[in-house]
């Protein structure tokens, strides 16, 4: 199958349209079964990974760092690999709920430095080629916050002095490329002016959640990131299963949902947007959709982000050598302009109910 690298932003990343996001490596997911995973990946042609400085997920003090650790020992085993690949990772925002990863409230210049040492030497490789910060340091509507409030703000580290310490970074070889997560039009249009008043390194991504029950990046981020030349990673393609049909039969997003599910099987998860009773009124529509133009639910869903002008790469998640070649085996799906016209229909009706 072949692919067609993609350049990210104005960097020198090209990467695959489709992305290996590993969350589930040390979790769902033992280290055996996450190298087969690895293996096979690059057998089908993926040249992007994505991990982070917490994962797995859901997020334990006794599981922080195992993806990077997995994948680390993933690459000693196989040292004429690591060229041929782009390793993306995250600098955790701050957060009180994850004391863990990092004590304090904030995210300073020194937490930046000191997290991605640390990531690298879990990965055990001596760059990391695209250095992302995975939720912003100030208080932003995200992870299923509808609303940006003034009176939550803690800001305590400016984005001057987090690019500053991500230049540091790349000055001193240890990051090739920075890039964003979660984040709003204003943040990336931030990182980007700071960037080019003071020379500092510009971001090349943004890798936020988007799918067919969470759109929110056509609500205005799709422009700011077109007209600035920055890439979008598009997380959660699937919705956390939703977009499955997996969960179809269930009365409720718990209840009657496959033992291996990650939102039957755990509550912090269903907790979250993807838990919602609404967001899964809203993937059924989308999966019948689906079933009525004659095919499954995860392809339907997969082809809507593999084909919008938006997403650069997509970023697939999988617990299976199974799902893996499902997932990339929809690439070069097209829908129909009758078929995208019924999903805006939805969109209409239901709107974002997972974002």
């Amino acid at each position: 199958m072949t692919m067609n690298l993609v350049r990210l932003g104005r960097s020198d990343l090209h990467v695959t349209p489709i992305c290996l996001g590993t969350m589930t490596f040390g979790e769902q997911v033992a280290e055996p079964l996450a190298h087969d995973i690895l293996d096979r990946s690059l057998e089908l042609g993926i040249n992007f990974l994505d991990t982070a400085e917490m994962y797995s997920v859901p997020a334990r003090a006794e599981t922080c760092g195992s993806t990077e650790t997995i994948i680390g020992n993933w690459l000693a085993k196989r040292p004429s690999v690591r060229s041929k690949l782009v390793v993306a990772t995250k600098v955790a925002g701050p957060t009180r709920a994850m004391p863990w990863v990092r004590a304090g409230k904030g995210m300073t210049a020194a937490d930046i430095i000191a997290s991605c040492e640390g990531s690298l030497r879990r990965l055990q490789t001596d760059v990391i080629d695209l250095y992302q910060i995975h939720w912003p340091e100030r208080h932003v509507p995200a992870f299923g916050t509808a609303y940006y409030n003034p009176a939550n703000e803690r800001s305590q580290t400016s984005i001057h002095e987090q690019l500053q310490a991500l230049d540091r970074l790349v000055r001193e070889g240890k990051v090739r490329t920075i890039g964003l997560s979660n984040e709003t039009p204003y943040g990336v249009h931030e990182f980007v002016r700071l960037a080019e008043q003071h020379g500092l390194p510009r971001v090349a991504s943004v890798q936020n959640a988007y799918c067919l029950i969470n759109r929110n990046v056509e609500n205005a981020l799709d422009e700011t990131m077109h007209r600035l030349d920055v890439s979008l990673l598009a997380y959660s393609p699937l919705g956390f299963g939703l977009l499955t049909g997996k969960y179809d039969a269930s009365g409720t997003v718990g209840a009657g949902a496959p033992a291996d599910a990650r939102i039957g099987r755990y509550e912090s998860v269903r907790q979250q947007r993807w838990g919602r009773e609404e967001a899964l009124a809203s993937a059924r529509r989308y999966n019948q959709l689906a079933r009525d133009h004659g095919m499954t639910p995860t392809r339907m869903a997969l082809a809507f982000c593999y084909t919008k002008w938006q997403v650069a790469s997509t970023i697939i998640g999988v617990t299976s050598m199974a799902q893996l070649d499902e997932d990339v085996q929809a690439w070069g799906t097209t829908l129909s302009p009758e078929l995208l016209e019924q999903i805006d229909k939805i969109r209409w009706e239901m709107r974002d109910l997972a974002a």
